[in-house]
């Protein structure tokens, strides 16, 4: 395990200094869109803990986001506390998330687990447009009272965006070199020989997926703490799954780098598409799952398998 901390320390320098000195280099608009990039990086590696190595493929992590997003605004309401202390919570409550509905997820499999998860997610999205003391369909608005410094805001979420997306991809790697990541790859390549090794396969399967929710809550929370407005719509969206999947179909599931690469490609075509060509809308999914069929038939393995020594070495013994 020594090897890959200090692998993943030299990384983390370089990034965190970077990270550090973005904010004199870049404007309002490139840190709000570099912000969305890391974040969506976190929410794809998080996918891809659950999917990729996990073998859980979910449709409804948008709940995750959901929830992450609205215990942020509606704590920081309610308690008159800073944003930035109330972070933690919104961690805590998607883990509760996941430990409150594994129970019933887990006696699914394949399709229908994906199915569940997403109907719980509908579920939710109902309760929270129905429910006034929610904002209801009109959303919540962030309390900014407590902040002492409101010209510092957009550098600090700038900077909780970067941690959340460095810390997401070394987490997931540091995670994957360990015990815990080993037996989390034995359940999703063969459950019953796992089983017959002494693991406990939904002890494991918990774990997984209660840190996939946590993190994404702490994603879905800081985005949009950063455009300081939340609605059901947009919190509870199915298109943070669609990006998710996309960006980790495209890049290669079951790595470290290629849900990196997914994001890059989802957010150059988004800015390419939508911005330079002026093509959104249908028109804009279409040209998006063009680009998905093109890469499954000519890379089925992913973009990250095109290149050798990123594809076949998925993951590194510890």
């Amino acid at each position: 395990m020594k090897k890959p901390l200090l692998l993943v320390l030299a990384w983390l320098v370089p990034c965190t200094l970077v990270a550090a000195l973005a904010p004199r280099w870049l404007d309002a608009g490139m840190m709000r869109l570099v912000s969305e990039v890391l974040l969506a990086i976190c929410m794809a590696q998080m996918w891809n803990l659950l999917a990729g190595y996990g073998g859980l493929l979910s449709l409804g992590h948008q709940l995750f986001i959901g929830i992450g997003a609205y215990a942020l605004f509606d704590f920081t309401q309610r308690t008159g506390l800073s944003p930035y202390l109330v972070l933690p919570v919104t961690g805590v409550l998607g883990a509760l998330a996941a430990m409150v509905v594994a129970p019933a997820l887990f006696r699914l499999r394949d399709a229908y687990f994906s199915i569940g998860i997403w109907v719980v997610a509908e579920i939710v999205t109902l309760l929270v447009s129905k429910t006034p003391a929610l904002g209801g369909s009109a959303g919540l608005t962030l309390d900014m009272s407590m902040l002492e410094d409101i010209e510092q805001f957009a550098q600090v979420s700038f900077w909780l965006a970067c941690s959340l997306g460095i810390g997401a991809v070394a987490g997931l790697y540091l995670l994957m070199q360990s015990r815990l990541g080993l037996a989390v790859t034995a359940v999703r390549d063969n459950e019953v020989a796992a089983r017959s090794i002494g693991i406990d396969v939904q002890r494991v399967r918990l774990i997984t997926f209660v840190i996939s929710g946590a993190v994404c809550s702490l994603a879905g929370a800081v985005y949009f703490m950063g455009g300081m407005f939340v609605v059901p719509g947009s919190a509870f969206d199915i298109n943070w799954v669609v990006m998710m999947l996309f960006a980790t179909m495209i890049g290669g599931i079951g790595t470290i780098a290629g849900p990196v690469v997914g994001v890059l490609v989802w957010f150059g075509l988004r800015e390419l598409l939508a911005a330079s060509l002026g093509i959104s809308g249908g028109w804009y999914l279409i040209a998006m799952g063009c680009v998905a069929m093109a890469v499954s038939l000519l890379a089925p393995r992913g973009l990250i398998g095109l290149w050798p020594p990123m594809g076949t070495a998925r993951r590194v013994a510890p």
